[in-house]
């Protein structure tokens, strides 16, 4: 490496140095954050195990016919795996019952986004299949997400879990949003989710869920959750 005229090793090795303070002082501002009580939490923790036991055991009965009836409509893998973001930013890989048609993500360009903001929503999306329609109405594509409940990628009760260009371009306001464990349901989930299509409404709904959250909180998320299911209110 050549330095140039006028210029010391020692002056080269501060401007290099200097490069790397920001990702530097990120880190250790990051480690030194408080992590939220919901995230250690033994209690929820437990409850995440026995739920995702329930929910993978509902997963695999209703695999079957949904694989039938797949094979039909859109022929194609019978799941689907994204990478997602999860506590802090971590990637992890996210399971789903595939809704739309193979190689969706190709197409995804040629459908106009109806949210605002680092989310993308679009009401009619024309990739998604008859089948796939039908598992978003009722959150059954959703149900191969117990296993990442399980292996503790995710909670049952949380955030959504972002994908990593979308945290790419997040703000330090949304960040605050990965302070706790993605999860199946949350703030957002039972209140309307195909209404809300302000990104930045889904972050302070999310930031509210951990000013509020304790194990009964969870609770009462987890039972109007299924209470939103049942009545197929706010799901398509």
């Amino acid at each position: 490496m050549k330095i140039a005229m006028g210029a010391s090793k020692s002056s080269v090795l501060s401007e290099m140095l200097s490069l790397l303070v920001p990702q530097l002082t990120y880190q250790v501002c990051v480690s030194k954050q408080s992590v939220h009580c919901s995230v250690t939490s033994k209690v929820k923790r437990s409850i995440d195990i026995l739920g995702s036991l329930v929910g993978l055991a509902i997963a695999a009965v209703v695999a079957v016919p949904v694989a039938l009836v797949m094979l039909l409509d859109s022929p194609g893998p019978l799941l689907y795996s994204q990478v997602r973001c999860s506590f802090k930013g971590r990637h992890f890989r996210m399971w789903k019952f595939r809704s739309m048609v193979v190689g969706a993500e190709k197409l995804k360009h040629l459908v106009t986004n109806q949210a605002t903001g680092h989310i993308f929503k679009n009401d009619n999306d024309p990739r998604i299949t008859r089948v796939g329609n039908f598992l978003r109405c009722t959150s059954l594509d959703e149900l191969p997400q117990f296993w990442n409940v399980l292996v503790g990628d995710m909670s049952l009760v949380g955030t959504r879990p972002p994908t990593p260009d979308e945290v790419a371009s997040y703000d330090n306001f949304h960040w605050q949003r990965l302070d706790v464990k993605p999860g199946l349901t949350g703030e957002w989930q039972v209140n309307g989710r195909s209404a809300v299509k302000d990104f930045d409404e889904i972050v302070r709904m999310d930031i509210d869920y951990q000013r509020k959250w304790s194990v009964i909180y969870d609770i009462s998320l987890i039972c109007k959750t299924i209470w939103v299911v049942l009545n197929k209110n706010g799901a398509c």
